[in-house]
């Protein structure tokens, strides 16, 4: 009977151990903005930089989503507990729980780097030429930075009014299926505004040219991809909010000083099929850069308060980031 309490009792402690440590839930998308991510999870740096911080043990878990809807959603259901998307993904939830405990900002930035739409009709030169009958493939109709950018570009095309022209022809689909659709020609989809390393890909095969890269609708490079969380997570866990922001440094240092390497990482995490010298090329290429600094978002920021797409204007970058990074000369 002793020997039964005393396995019970052992057994207790060791539950209640388990249930003490802290558990980090992150998600990333497909495309080749999150290479920090791949680092990170390879390398383990969240639990190195956690032992630092006093945390001797934390579970780490990755998820991987298709768009920035279903990552808000995850987010909020406390399913995920940190997410990645493009700007405006961040801007809408940021918007949306302002003054709440569930209020979302920024951690840091992830890269800048542009986005190519691509069609395979050579009638379609500038997004002018775009009929009723064309289908855009977008990560996510709406919501997705490249959803966003092409209203900004219809903005400029059309007028401030006419800023949705474009979006009764926008589908969402996943980059990969969006690549397949567009180079098989066999689908109603005749251009797709993407993501590395797909828009590149879709490049390689005749026919397929870009009518617009986003760097044009910005005026300059802008933030492509940026990480949040909620600020009960980070009030909760404020040691391991600070490993997380730690190991992000550590791997975009890690990034730009072996870019190639980062690349092999990214084709062995995804399963790509893609040559490893076209991903070096485009990781390291000159409109390309990883850094944890936010660039451009307030265009952004004024775009959608002007629509009506957010009903909150920040006054600064600086509203919807956490502090850790206020000290970078962001945008």
């Amino acid at each position: 009977m002793r020997k039964i309490f005393a396995a019970a009792m052992l057994l207790g402690l060791m539950t209640q151990t388990n249930a003490q440590v802290p558990e980090i839930k992150l998600a990333k998308q497909f495309s080749m903005g999150y290479l920090q991510l791949n680092v990170m999870e390879r390398d383990k740096l969240i639990e190195k930089h956690a032992k630092i911080f006093g945390i001797p043990e934390v579970k780490v878990s990755w998820l991987t989503f298709n768009g920035p809807a279903a990552v808000n959603e995850a987010l909020l259901s406390e399913t995920i507990d940190i997410g990645s998307g493009g700007v405006p993904a961040l801007l809408l939830l940021w918007s949306k729980t302002k003054g709440t405990p569930q209020e979302v900002r920024g951690i840091t930035a992830l890269s800048s780097q542009p986005f190519l739409l691509n069609s395979r009709d050579p009638n379609i030169k500038t997004i002018k030429d775009f009929k009723d009958s064309d289908k855009i493939a977008v990560p996510a109709i709406k919501v997705s930075v490249q959803a966003i950018t092409l209203q900004m570009a219809a903005a400029k095309a059309f007028g401030a009014k006419d800023f949705t022209r474009l979006d009764t022809l926008t589908v969402s689909l996943s980059p990969p299926d969006a690549t397949i659709a567009l180079i098989g020609g066999k689908t109603e989809i005749t251009a797709a505004f993407s993501v590395p390393p797909f828009q590149y890909q879709q490049l390689e095969n005749p026919g397929i040219h870009t009518v617009l890269n986003s760097y044009e609708v910005m005026d300059g490079p802008h933030s492509f991809t940026v990480a949040w969380t909620t600020a009960k997570f980070r009030d909760k866990n404020p040691a391991l909010y600070k490993a997380l922001v730690a190991a992000l440094n550590e791997a975009t240092d890690i990034v730009n000083k072996d870019k190639a390497a980062a690349g092999r990482l990214w084709i062995e995490d995804s399963k790509s099929k893609l040559a490893p010298d076209m991903v070096a090329k485009i990781v390291a290429g000159p409109q390309v850069t990883w850094t944890t600094t936010p660039e451009a978002t307030m265009k952004y920021a004024d775009f959608m308060t002007a629509v009506g797409s957010i009903k909150t204007k920040p006054s600064s970058w600086k509203d919807f980031f956490f502090p850790e990074v206020h000290d970078l000369k962001g945008s």
